[in-house]
């Protein structure tokens, strides 16, 4: 009868397999002796990665997992900024100068806008005439009329559906109406002095982005991936503290600061933002409104300047807080992602473990249209991402926060008479009015979550302006203790 092996048997074939050979000699045995060590070393390496991987798995399971979505330019980044200067002030200060490449890219890249949109509305005559058809045309409803049988005429507010009125004065240095842009100061002229500082505009670009383009994803636009402010810094300081591109673009925005106030206080200029022919963000009109201060050599952003700084996030950057809770300290992931239609998909790997939704919706974009898209209202394309979040299985147990974000610009827009029956037809005849728009808009996002709600989530609503620090960073309390509350509930530890 055949013996199978002991594990204590000679004829163990593990054993045999393993035994020095028979007539292993002393630099053989010595070699074989320095193989079997390193293979104990990986071996005992990865045990420890193995324990390591476990104790983050198990830690891990007590984080929270906070996604932050919505359309791109609805204010999500800027909400991360609020975040990160109430949980880690520090880790905001150490990127603070890296916000200035940006300041000044918002800068140039508004002040092209400007001499673009002018330029396409045929600011220079051919003629000895010093004053151009477009400041003929804009300005004929406050301007005298001219003598001259060949000027062209007058476009009158009823023709444009915008009354016009003429800016305040704000400095010595302002257009009048009785005195309007001529001679050195014509738009041609300011556009020739500022040409060499829009021309920086590719190069700042480049530096933000790394070169990086995002095809479908809006028009022009620069994308950044995560860990942009280290990167940016580090790619241009070939001398500590000296960065030559931003440098030089500091010396002629300060060497150009009154033809950039000449340009921003035109009369043209703000008749074509009243007649919204000429369409700035608002971190635009943030910027130049204070360009004295921002064309200082020795200018350093502010955290104002950092909340209004737009710059698009490409792809998903994660930030982590550390956040205390009535004397618990818990782990924050918050995911801040690209919200423009070509980056979208990149959310769907982020939803399965995902404890909580920030939702941001700009109310302020009734009149916009997307980048991508024209024919898509930014309203309807907010609403229609909201429907799929909330209708997506994989996050009906998530807690869910909607911010309904700008308020502060919808008043603006609803003070200056701008009529949101005109873009959204729906409308109708109810009041132009704050209250009566905003409770309008809350009512079809309550609406669409009503018809995606069967597991009987709670919506907790918040109407925001995500650059005003205090209201916010009020609201995020309130959001925190609501999320864990909630993330409690759902681990079944209350």
């Amino acid at each position: 009868m055949m013996r199978t092996s002991s594990i204590r048997s000679q004829d163990d074939p593990l054993s045999l397999a393993i035994r020095p050979p028979l007539e292993e000699s002393d630099s053989d045995r010595h070699v074989r002796l320095q193989h079997e060590a390193e293979a104990r070393r990986i071996s005992e390496q990865i045990d420890e990665e193995l324990r390591f991987e476990r104790e983050k798995l198990k830690k891990s399971k007590s984080d929270v997992k906070l996604l932050l979505l919505g359309q791109a330019e609805s204010g999500k980044s800027t909400l991360q900024k609020q975040f990160q200067l109430m949980y880690s002030p520090a880790s905001l200060e150490s990127e603070r100068m890296s916000w200035r490449t940006v300041v000044y890219f918002n800068v140039v890249r508004s002040i092209k806008k400007i001499l673009t949109t002018l330029e396409a509305w045929d600011d220079i005559d051919d003629g000895s005439d010093s004053q151009s058809t477009l400041e003929r045309q804009e300005l004929g409803d406050y301007l005298p009329p001219r003598a001259s049988s060949s000027a062209t005429p007058s476009i009158h507010s009823s023709q444009i559906g915008v009354a016009l009125s003429p800016p305040s004065p704000t400095s010595p240095t302002s257009p009048t109406a009785s005195s309007p842009i001529r001679g050195s100061t014509a738009i041609s002229d300011l556009r020739r002095r500022l040409l060499p500082l829009t021309n920086t505009e590719p190069q700042l670009a480049d530096r933000l982005s790394g070169g990086v383009s995002v095809s479908g994803s809006g028009k022009g636009e620069v994308y950044v991936r995560s860990g942009w402010q280290a990167r940016t810094i580090q790619k241009a300081l070939s001398v500590i503290d000296a960065d030559p591109l931003v440098d030089d673009v500091a010396r002629m925005l300060e060497q150009s600061r009154e033809d950039i106030r000449t340009l921003w206080e035109n009369q043209v200029v703000r008749a074509l933002m009243t007649s919204r022919k000429l369409k700035l963000d608002e971190w635009s009109e943030f910027f130049l409104n204070d360009i004295s201060r921002i064309s200082a050599r020795n200018y350093v952003p502010s955290t104002d300047d950092i909340l209004h700084a737009r710059i698009q996030t490409m792809g998903v950057a994660e930030h982590i807080f550390d956040v205390d809770i009535h004397g618990k300290t818990v782990t924050w992931h918050l995911f801040d992602v690209g919200g423009a239609r070509g980056q979208r998909h990149s959310w769907v790997p982020y939803f399965d473990d995902a404890n909580a939704i920030i939702f941001v919706s700009p109310i302020s974009a009734f009149d916009q249209y997307l980048e991508e898209d024209p024919r898509t209202n930014r309203i309807d394309d907010s609403l229609q991402l909201f429907t799929q979040i909330c209708s997506n299985q994989l996050l009906k147990k998530v807690h869910l926060v909607l911010f309904l974000n700008k308020t502060d610009i919808l008043r603006k827009k609803l003070e200056r008479g701008l009529s949101v029956s005109k873009y959204i037809l729906s409308y109708g005849d109810r009041p132009n009015e704050y209250e009566s728009v905003v409770q309008y808009f809350r009512a079809h996002f309550l609406q669409v979550h009503r018809r995606n709600n069967e597991n009987r989530r709670v919506l907790y609503t918040h109407l925001t302006n995500v650059v005003d620090t205090k209201a916010t960073q009020s609201i995020i309390g309130n959001v925190r203790d609501s999320i864990f509350r909630g993330y409690l509930q759902s681990a079944a530890l209350v």
